[in-house]
């Protein structure tokens, strides 16, 4: 076991709700060699007091309860198992799985081995997964019974191993199992090795391969622990599905590093009230879940919940201030949002016992030096968000790696993310939105994000995505995209309605001046793709058209009265 991280470690469970004095004392582990599965699971984990603590507990769907030390001995055999079919160090493995015990077995195995992990949605259809098997350079994939014919069409020489009914030419997983439970790594892994690849989600772009390693990913994960407020004996409920990088903070390396339970419900279709029943039934005491579920949860009465929760927090996308003071209402928690990507750990975040501002997503972690910085690299209280490299925090990939397979390396003085941010004078940060989708109209910044905010209070909202619309006089108009709730109708009442609440509820320059009735298009992993609307919105001006459940300022005599 690597002293220096159990060290790190603890002085952040320590500082848990003194944010000050963890920013003061923490510095990052820097280790040579370090191997998270074997170094801290195995040694830290698996070992003394917390070796018969419930490491993974998932009820509904594949149910399962694991303590930290059969986790330790099972992915022993899965890495022996792996060997024995020549996955070698340095060798990819596609993971599709659903959430079940054999995902968090393989990704502990391939750590031991030195494998490089490629977690891939199960959305994914045969034509994506063989393209990203060519891109990646995967050798081998593991993957259930349900989902292997999914992979017909790639390459024969690719290793398949399947849980559950094999199909000719797979492997089963449960052979694995029936190998040693003692692992001998038969070498050092160094902290910098690969662990990870991962495909972004493309928001505004083609997906970029990023590539994540010891260091980054296992050591780099205190800083997403510190943020979720984790401590040992937490239960802890992350709502994300395999294959993102958010899966892998919050239901893997951060839960683990503070030693609690990652518990995961699979009900199949989302039921807010079954999510609701479960964790009043298992004492979860730590949540977190992205806005769009908050908001489904909200339409319940959370009151009628008792549950054990002391932790709520909030990822993905910003979080609406409507939605925290929902919940706080309800169960007295703050939820608490934070900021990171796919690129990196959690940097930003409103940490434990700290006052939260709506809307902000708090302070740089521990370990963070982040930076607003103008097109000229320029630091200033409104722009991009960067890190700051010297020193470079241990939570940042390795790089991206190109079609050609080599990997380009974060260089020069800062990491810029492509996202905007504000900060005000007590170092508060709040999201603005990416790079790309903040624009000008009438020659004032807008940000689609502080515009949803106020669309969705609305009651016939459910979602907004907020882009330009091309304008001869004021070279672009705000125009909200809008997904209406429950039984509300998409009709000029409703758009009026609409239209009524945006006037008092934003200044004038920011009013929405068009909206359209339509459902969102979405990545796989439910960001919304306001590129796509934006491409949307230029073909139409260029061709002269308007959509056909658009309605605009000046449809309504009555908004001039």
């Amino acid at each position: 076991m690597t002293i220096s991280f159990r060290g790190a470690r603890d002085l952040l469970l320590s500082t848990r709700e003194d944010y000050a004095a963890a920013v003061d004392a923490f510095a990052w582990p820097d280790e040579d060699e370090f191997n998270w599965a074997i170094d801290w699971f195995d040694q830290g984990l698996a070992q003394g007091a917390s070796a018969s603590t419930t490491a993974l507990r998932i009820v509904g769907a594949n149910a399962a309860s694991l303590t930290f030390a059969d986790l330790a001995e099972r992915s022993n055999r899965v890495a022996n198992g792996l060997r024995d079919l020549g996955v070698q160090p340095g060798d990819r493995v596609l993971l599709m799985l659903e959430n079940c015990a054999p995902l968090w077995e393989t990704m502990l195995a391939a750590i031991k081995l030195g494998a490089v992990t490629i977690p891939t949605t199960t959305l994914l259809t045969r034509e994506d997964l063989a393209s990203r098997i060519e891109l990646s350079g995967a050798l081998f994939l593991v993957t259930s019974a349900e989902l292997a014919e999914r992979f017909a069409d790639v390459d024969p020489r690719v290793g398949r191993i399947v849980v559950g009914d094999t199909p000719p030419g797979g492997v089963a997983f449960q052979e694995l199992l029936g190998t040693s439970p003692a692992f001998d790594p038969g070498r050092r892994t160094g902290a910098d090795d690969p662990i990870l690849l991962y495909f972004t989600s493309g928001t505004t772009a083609r997906p970029k391969l990023v590539m994540h390693s010891h260091r980054s990913y296992g050591i780099g994960s205190l800083s997403t622990m510190y943020w979720l407020g984790l401590r040992p004996g937490d239960i802890h409920l992350n709502v994300s599905s395999p294959g993102w990088a958010k899966h892998a903070w919050s239901c893997f390396f951060a839960p683990w590093n503070a030693a609690a339970t990652v518990f995961i419900a699979n009900f199949g279709r989302f039921n807010a009230a079954a999510l609701l029943d479960a964790i009043v039934e298992h004492g979860v005491t730590s949540i977190c879940a992205p806005p769009t579920v908050w908001r489904m949860l909200i339409q319940e009465d959370l009151a009628n919940w008792r549950t054990q929760l002391n932790n709520a927090c909030g990822a993905g996308e910003p979080l609406n201030p409507e939605v925290i003071e929902a919940v706080r209402r309800a169960w007295g928690l703050t939820i608490r949002d934070g900021y990171g990507q796919t690129e990196t750990t959690a940097q930003l975040a409103n940490t434990p016992g700290q006052p939260v501002q709506p809307g902000s997503v708090g302070r740089p972690l521990p370990g963070y030096d982040v930076v607003l910085l103008d097109p000229d690299g320029h630091e200033v209280d409104e722009g991009e968000i960067a890190l700051r490299l010297s020193p470079r925090p241990a939570g940042l990939m390795c790089g991206y790696q190109g079609e050609d397979g080599a990997l380009e390396p974060v260089e020069g003085d800062f990491y810029r993310t492509g996202d905007v941010a504000s900060r005000n004078a007590d170092g508060l940060f709040t999201y603005v939105g990416r790079a790309d989708d903040v624009f000008k109209a009438s020659d004032y910044r807008i940000s689609p994000f502080e515009l949803e905010s106020a669309l969705i209070i609305h009651p016939a909202i459910a979602e907004a995505a907020v882009v330009p619309a091309p304008d001869p006089v004021r070279l672009a108009v705000p125009k909200a995209f809008v997904s209406l709730a429950g039984e509300h109708a998409p009709s000029r009442e409703t758009a009026l309605s609409i239209f009524r609440h945006v006037r008092s509820a934003l200044a004038p320059y920011k009013r929405v001046r068009r909206i359209e009735f339509a459902d969102l298009p979405k990545t796989i992993s439910g960001k919304i793709r306001r590129v796509e609307l934006r491409r949307i919105e230029i073909d139409r001006e260029r061709d002269g058209i308007r959509g056909e459940a658009e309605y605009r300022e000046e449809d309504f005599p009555e908004l001039r009265e």
